[in-house]
C-alpha cells in the first residue's frame, strides 16, 4: 500500500499513528513505503542503505523475489487453517529445516519470543516428567535477551532494565550467570537445574560472541549433570554468523534450538527444534498455537530458507562480515569491533552511538545503537563489500560530526 493511494499526506499519516498506536519505538521521520535488495525507500522515493535488515529478518534481501512469489502462489490456495489437517508447506518446511540443521523435530510458532517460550516449556516438561516436579530450573546469561513474553522476559538476564521494570515479579526458576564464564555457570547448577539457555552471540547485549571454550564447556557441563543445552538462535540463525546456525560454527550440538527472524523472510514465523527424546515431552494438549505453522508463513519460510541455503549466504556473511569488522576498526573513536559474520558491532571510546545512528539516518543509512557506545550492523546477507564501503563513508562523516559536536560543547 502506497501513501498516495490513501489520500493522506505523510504528516497526516504520522498523526494517525501518534493518535491511535501505543508507541514503544522512537519513530524515524519517514514513511517506509517499499524495499528492494539492500535498500528501503521512503514516500518520496529516497533510498536508505539498509544495515538494519528489519532487525536481522530480511536475510535473503529485502522483498526477495522467491519469497514474494511463494507468498502470492500460496495465497491463491490457502492462507490459514487449523492444525489438524496436513498442509504441504508445513511438511516440506519441517523436512527442510530439520535436515539442514541436524535436528529431529520442529514445533512452529509465530515469533522469536514464542519460540523461546516453547523451548523453555519443552525443557521444563522434559525435566519434571523424567526427574520429578522440582527439576525445572534454567540458567541463562547476564545481559542475554530472549524476548518480551513472560517466560522469555524472565529468562532475559537484564534485571532492572526497561525490559523487566514494572513487570515484576518475573517467572521463577531462572538464574543468571556471566556470559563466557564457564565457572560461573557451573557454580549456578543445583540438583533442580534442567537446562542452560544462551545466545551464541549476545546481540541485544552488545554483540558479544561466545568463545569456543565456553560453548564446548557448556556442552560438557550439561552432559555431566544430565541437563539440556538450549540455544536461542532467533537472531543468529539462518546464515547470520557465517554458518547456517551459529552452533555449527562451534561444532557444538544443542538439545533444542529456537529460531525466527530470517526464517520467514519477512513473514511472522518462529520455531523450536529439538532432539526427538526432548521434543516428545510435549504431547497432546500440552502446547499449541492457532497461527503457528500456518500455510502462508510456512510457504514464505520455505522460500527464505531455501534461498539462504541455495545461494550459500552463510559464506557471504562470513566473508563480508570480516571485511566489515576490518573497516569498522579503522573508523575514528572505534576501540573495538565484535561479532560473527554479519552480526557485527563497533564500540566507541565516547558515548556517541545513538547520535551516530541519527547522523547516519540523515545521510540515509540505517544502523542500530545498543546503549551509549555500541553501533550494531545486521544487514541482509546479500550485502557486498561495496555496500560496506558506502556505509563506512557515511559512518565516518557521522562520527566526525557527532564527536566534533561533543568536543565543541565540552569546550
Amino acid at each position: 500500500m502506497r501513501l498516495k493511494d490513501t489520500g493522506l499526506t505523510a504528516r497526516e499519516l504520522k498523526a494517525l499513528t501518534d493518535k491511535y498506536m501505543v508507541e514503544t519505538y522512537p519513530r524515524y521521520d519517514f514513511v517506509a513505503e517499499r524495499a528492494e535488495g539492500m535498500y528501503l525507500y521512503d514516500e518520496k522515493g529516497n533510498a536508505y542503505l539498509d544495515f538494519y535488515g528489519g532487525v536481522a529478518v530480511n536475510s535473503a534481501g529485502n522483498r526477495n523475489e522467491k519469497v514474494i512469489q511463494a507468498i502470492k502462489e500460496q495465497a491463491d490456495d490457502i492462507v490459514h487453517t487449523f492444525n489438524y489437517p496436513y498442509t504441504v508447506p508445513q511438511a516440506l518446511l519441517a523436512r527442510k529445516i530439520c535436515d539442514a540443521i541436524g535436528m529431529d523435530k520442529i514445533f512452529y510458532q509465530n515469533s522469536g519470543t514464542e519460540a523461546n517460550e516453547c523451548m523453555i516449556k519443552m525443557a521444563r516438561k522434559y525435566g519434571t516428567d523424567r526427574y520429578g516436579k522440582n527439576r525445572y530450573h534454567i540458567i541463562t546469561a547476564k545481559n542475554g535477551f530472549h524476548g518480551r513474553t513472560y517466560g522469555a522476559m524472565s529468562a532475559t538476564g537484564q534485571p532492572g532494565s526497561a525490559i523487566q521494570q514494572g513487570f515484576m515479579p518475573v517467572v521463577p526458576g531462572f538464574t543468571y550467570a556471566e556470559f563466557n564464564n564457564l565457572d560461573d555457570f557451573a557454580s549456578k547448577v543445583t540438583p533442580d537445574t534442567i537446562a542452560v539457555m544462551i545466545e551464541p552471540v549476545q546481540g541485544e547485549g552488545g554483540v558479544y560472541p561466545a568463545t569456543q571454550e565456553f560453548m564446548t564447556g557448556l556442552r560438557k557441563l550439561c552432559d555431566d549433570h544430565e541437563m539440556l543445552l538450549l540455544f536461542d538462535e532467533v537472531q543468529t540463525g539462518w546464515g547470520r554468523t557465517g554458518t547456517v546456525m551459529a552452533y555449527m560454527g562451534y561444532g557444538v550440538r544443542p538439545d533444542a534450538v529456537s529460531m525466527a527472524k530470517a526464517m520467514g523472510g519477512g513473514m511472522p514465523i518462529g520455531a523450536c527444534c529439538a532432539r526427538k527424546e526432548v521434543a516428545e515431552a510435549l504431547g497432546a494438549g500440552s502446547h499449541g498455537s492457532t497461527y503457528g505453522g500456518n500455510a502462508l508463513a510456512c510457504a514464505a519460510a520455505l522460500a527464505s530458507t531455501s534461498e539462504i541455503l541455495d545461494k550459500d549466504l552463510s559464506a557471504n556473511a562470513e566473508k563480508v562480515g570480516k571485511y566489515l569488522q576490518k573497516k569498522l576498526a579503522a573508523l575514528p573513536h572505534v576501540i573495538e569491533t565484535r561479532g560473527r559474520g554479519l552480526l557485527t558491532g563497533c564500540e566507541y571510546d565516547i558515548p556517541i552511538a545513538g547520535e551516530v545512528k541519527r547522523a547516519a539516518l540523515k545521510r540515509r543509512a540505517l544502523i542500530t545503537a545498543i546503549g551509549d557506545s555500541v553501533n550494531r550492523m545486521i544487514p541482509p546477507l546479500t550485502a557486498t563489500k561495496r555496500d560496506v564501503d558506502k556505509l563506512m563513508g557515511i559512518m565516518s562523516e557521522a562520527i566526525e560530526e557527532v564527536a566534533g559536536g561533543q568536543t565543541a560543547k565540552a569546550g
